[in-house]
């Protein structure tokens, strides 16, 4: 993404132009857009034109519209944005008050003008604006017969290829279907990973799964490439790391974290700041402020990476702390209408 202006008053509210220049761009433009934004587009409208004999007919043109946001559609496997609202500024080819959609181009600047750019929005602009920020990693999730293969941005996970390969039970005295099955999937994935993964510009390979499904592939995998003289496996094997998850709270367990200034670390997913609620996203952004000003770092995972998901099922918020605080059941009941 490149940044071509930046123009926001004392009272955070102002505009940006943006170019984005990549698929994953438009990723990061979804999550800065929000229902009431002012978006200005260059887009294509069909309009009526008629003859001098009277003859109606249509055709295409390119014009420029700024649009009162009302609805987000966001492809992620296309990587695809449209955004629907209406039109606020009158031209030759569209009338003031005129619906229409705009689909986001590759290359071609937009302004996106808020009445409030609150911090994380303007995070995320200067994370989408630094390369630096750019990591090319693969990750293998996987469970006994089920692994998916993606490949890893810093704002999404594409899905590259699954495997699933039917594993009978152990039976009392006979262990060989069951290791059999085992060992054509560890087979399909590794040649998954041969296929999808392209080792000139993957740095890391992430094997994740629960239990000791990730260090039995692990196993597996080098002993293969070993036995097979997979020279391109044997000479990346340095970019292979098995990794463990963690847990998460309720979003009052760690607002009461914070207060106790014990959270070392916030994990929260991109998707509550998503929230049509200003009150309730204005919480969110509250409390990432406040783990910041008490030298907490903050880390904010899409709702597109595999973690996300994981993150977004226990409720989108989680905390690794400083050290332990007393038992948080008593905010169980209170903070259940929020989580709703």
């Amino acid at each position: 993404m490149k940044l071509v202006h930046k123009d926001i008053e004392k009272d955070n509210a102002g505009q940006v132009t943006l170019i984005p220049e990549e698929a994953e761009d438009m990723w990061h433009t979804y999550n800065l857009l929000q229902v009431g934004d002012s978006l200005r587009a260059s887009t294509i409208r069909k309009v009526q034109t008629e003859s001098s004999t009277g003859s109606v007919g249509s055709s295409r043109v390119r014009t420029t519209l700024t649009l009162c946001v009302e609805t987000i559609d966001f492809d992620s496997q296309a990587c695809q944005l449209r955004v629907k609202g209406t039109n606020i500024q009158e031209n030759q080819y569209v009338k003031m008050g005129a619906y229409h959609t705009i689909e986001l181009e590759l290359n071609r600047k937009f302004t996106l003008a808020k009445k409030c750019w609150d911090s994380v929005v303007l995070d995320r602009i200067e994370q989408a604006c630094d390369p630096a920020q750019k990591a090319d990693v693969a990750a293998v999730v996987m469970q006994e017969g089920l692994a998916n293969l993606v490949l890893v941005t810093p704002a999404m996970t594409l899905l590259r290829a699954k495997v699933e390969v039917t594993i009978p039970r152990k039976r009392k005295g006979s262990c060989t279907q069951h290791d059999k099955a085992l060992e054509r999937f560890y087979e399909a994935v590794m040649q998954g990973i041969l296929r999808h993964f392209n080792f000139d510009v993957v740095k890391c390979i992430l094997v994740a799964s629960p239990g000791f499904v990730k260090d039995q592939f692990i196993s597996y995998l080098f002993k293969e490439a070993v036995r097979q003289d997979c020279k391109i496996l044997l000479e990346n094997r340095p970019k292979f790391m098995v990794v463990h998850s963690s847990s998460g709270h309720k979003l009052a367990h760690v607002e009461r974290a914070s207060e106790a200034l014990a959270i070392d670390i916030l994990l929260i997913s991109d998707k509550l700041f998503r929230h049509q609620d200003v009150a309730t996203r204005s919480r969110y952004v509250r409390l990432v402020d406040n783990v910041k000003e008490n030298g907490g770092n903050v880390r904010i995972f899409s709702s597109l990476h595999v973690s996300g998901e994981q993150l977004n099922q226990l409720s989108g918020v989680a905390a690794i702390l400083r050290f332990p605080i007393a038992d948080m059941s008593e905010t169980e009941e209170d903070s259940s209408s929020d989580e709703d």
